[in-house]
């Protein structure tokens, strides 16, 4: 009977994730998921898709992801995980292994959601070789506050604390400063900024669709010189798309939730840049948030004239129900190949 109710359990898992059995080429062993589109814009190109973070679930939301530019859009993807080193599992509460970033060596796009990570020198080196590179970036949610390295560490420069704000600051536009909705009791209805609602990110947005249970962080552009606001954080009043916006200071007027950057050809830095305080597993359930999201790829990638007047195709690609953020909440005993699917399986 114990036997059966884990079959059932396992089973469970694989259906609300979408996940498919590893049947699809990829190994137990694997350290790592890819999935490879077979038509669509964005053929040739690649991206890595960094998860990593103890909170908002990045291990489900950048596979969807993943899925969906590959699978609707023809991209090249890769996921990587935080990886138990001792189980192979995925672990987001394993700060120091993040297995696969040799990837980022040949990627047009890196896409990156960790929080306080410490990774090895070997590992970091893949990333800031990568920054240094001039290519775009997109940073989600706690990318804001993507490495917590010691002051003695070879790239201690990175650290959500180092002086100038490290990797947040410096290249997404803004390090970890404070919650400003209340968390976990007020959610996110996301607004395009009135100077952005002929950008491309915009395009094909409904009012309304961009929400997510996840609160609005407090930031302080459009301070950093290059950023553009294109989507406002509205506060909500409780944790519905319906609900109220919140009366008073906390949205007059609303913190950014989503900026553009730009950086000159020379300067060594990622020239477009892309950056979301929202990205949560469960901010993915929104086709609003996929679709901003979706849309800013074609833009990071220079591809905007590709985007339609509807915008992208953010519709999910298989089931999709996330777990819900907090801390210790990750689906334990997964492997990066659980969540390997093949395009007939879909």
């Amino acid at each position: 009977m114990n036997i059966a109710i884990a079959i059932c359990s396992t089973l469970l898992v694989f259906m609300s994730l979408g996940l498919a059995a590893p049947a699809s080429g990829q190994n137990a062993a694997d350290e790592w998921v890819e999935y490879r589109g077979e038509e669509g814009p964005g053929l040739d190109k690649r991206i890595v898709l960094i998860s990593g973070d103890e909170e908002y679930r990045s291990e489900e939301a950048l596979p969807q992801l993943g899925r969906i530019l590959a699978y609707r859009h023809g991209f090249e993807c890769r996921v990587v995980f935080a990886i138990n080193p001792a189980t192979g599992e995925i672990d987001p509460n394993t700060t120091d292994n993040i297995p696969g970033l040799e990837a980022l060596a040949e990627a047009d796009l890196m896409i990156i959601a960790t929080r306080f990570r410490d990774l090895p020198d070997e590992q970091m080196s893949h990333i800031t070789s990568y920054l240094r590179s001039g290519k775009p970036v997109i940073g989600l949610r706690t990318a804001t506050h993507a490495f917590n390295i010691g002051s003695e560490g070879a790239y201690a420069e990175m650290s959500w604390n180092a002086p100038g704000g490290g990797f947040g600051r410096r290249v997404l536009g803004e390090t970890w400063i404070a919650h400003h909705g209340h968390h976990g009791e007020q959610s996110t209805r996301g607004v395009i900024a009135p100077d952005a609602i002929d950008h491309p990110i915009a395009r094909g947005i409904a009012a309304g669709s961009v929400w997510g249970p996840t609160d609005v962080y407090r930031v302080r552009l459009p301070q950093p010189e290059g950023c553009t606001p294109i989507v406002l954080g509205q506060v909500l009043t409780g944790m519905e798309p319906e609900d109220e916006p919140v009366a008073g200071e906390q949205n007059t007027p609303m913190m950014p939730v989503a900026w553009t950057r730009r950086f000159d050809a020379d300067s060594g830095m990622p020239e477009r840049v892309f950056t979301t305080t929202m990205g949560a597993a469960t901010d993915l359930e929104a086709a609003g948030t996929r679709r901003m999201l979706v849309n800013a790829v074609y833009w990071a990638l220079g591809m905007e004239s590709e985007i339609p007047e509807q915008g992208t195709d953010a519709e999910l690609v298989g089931t999709f129900e996330p777990s819900p953020f907090g801390f210790d909440g990750f689906r334990p005993g997964l492997f990066p190949a659980d969540f390997a699917r093949s395009v007939e399986s879909e």
